[in-house]
């Protein structure tokens, strides 16, 4: 006969349970990317999934194949491959310096004389060469690691859709709250995903894209690479491309060519500054309203912890978060209004 009764049994269950699933958490750290990867891939393809299995018929494997590829093409490929081009020129300028001391040079006599500020650009060129090895800590490192995180992330879309109704039948099943919240919180998340990800994404592309434009009219020096550095800082809401054009245009007044350094100036701050809010108002009343604080505040999460990529996933986590927090307190007061209908004398 057992020492402990039913109840007793189950804690120690429970308690296994949770102390197992530490461990697997601990285990699994080095594969949250893949597997946040697999959930932002799996929310933005959904809809085309079930167009192509339910509406056209299609084989599931093939139409999770179709993804897989799609998702390569358009997203992740691009991605790696203008981060390698970020990296590229780094190298480049570190084993070449004269020239950028040059322009250094010139920046800071132009910005003593003029704003009593002597080391402007050597200053910030410090602080740019500190957040650029933040931001891409997981390039630098290591190509297995990105071909691992690759192979489990497609590994795990590929499950999610082929199985997509015995996976979101199980979400349901163990989520931690009633269908209802668990419906909502999805939608919420898909928004979310949306938003950060897909709005984001957008912005960014249409910013570096107008700012290598703007540098490529003016003649500024490699205009295609300062895009490509404005299209990732554009996920900083704070920050943003137009402000690439400040030192642009100090290095067009350093030259002596002060009117096209204020054309520079105004088509970075007005034009592609006011784009940047056109858009986000437009992505926010089609899809979710992301505050800015989140993505601030997340990106400072995302960076110590997945390296560039924490420039979407640091927000999605905040994002999904807070979620978790609004479904939480939606249902603790649903269980007080039961627990004082309950309580009445009426009852």
């Amino acid at each position: 006969m057992s020492i402990f009764n039913y109840k007793q049994r189950n804690t120690i269950i429970l308690v296994s349970i949770i102390v197992l699933g530490c461990f697997i958490l601990y285990a699994l750290s080095g594969l949250i990317s893949a597997i946040l990867g697999a959930i932002v891939l799996f929310t933005i393809f959904r809809p085309f999934y079930l167009y192509m299995v339910e509406n056209k018929e299609w084989n599931r494997p093939i139409a999770a194949l179709i993804i897989i590829f799609l998702s390569l093409t358009v997203i992740v490929l691009p991605f790696i491959t203008l981060s390698f081009m970020v990296i590229g020129k780094i190298a480049e300028v570190n084993s070449n310096p004269a020239s950028v001391q040059q322009l250094v040079i010139k920046i800071d006599a132009f910005a003593g004389s003029t704003f009593h500020q002597p080391h402007f650009a050597e200053n910030t060129l410090q602080k740019l060469g500190v957040y650029v090895t933040d931001l891409f800590p997981s390039l630098l490192g290591s190509a297995a690691n990105i071909i691992l995180t690759l192979l489990v992330l497609y590994f795990l879309l590929y499950f999610m859709f082929v199985q997509i109704k015995e996976f979101e039948a199980g979400m349901l099943r163990y989520a931690p709250f009633r269908e209802q919240y668990a419906i909502k919180f999805a939608v919420a998340l898909r928004n979310s995903t949306y938003s950060n990800v897909l709005g984001q994404g957008i912005i960014a592309v249409v910013q570096g894209a107008l700012l290598a434009n703007g540098f490529w009219i003016f003649g500024i020096p490699d205009p295609v690479f300062w895009g490509v550095i404005g299209a990732f800082i554009s996920f900083l809401p704070v920050v943003g491309a137009p402000t690439l054009c400040i030192p642009a245009s100090l290095l067009l007044f350093a030259d002596g060519h002060n009117v096209q350094g204020v054309l520079l100036l105004a088509y970075g701050l007005l034009f592609i500054g006011n784009i940047d809010n056109a858009l986000r108002l437009i992505i926010n009343k089609r899809v979710a309203n992301t505050h800015p604080l989140i993505s601030v505040i997340g990106v400072f999460i995302g960076l110590p912890l997945f390296g560039i990529t924490g420039l979407v996933f640091g927000p999605l986590l905040l994002s999904y978060f807070l979620l978790l927090i609004e479904i939480y307190e939606t249902n603790r007061m649903a269980a007080d209004r039961l627990d004082r209908i309950q309580s009445s004398p009426d009852n």
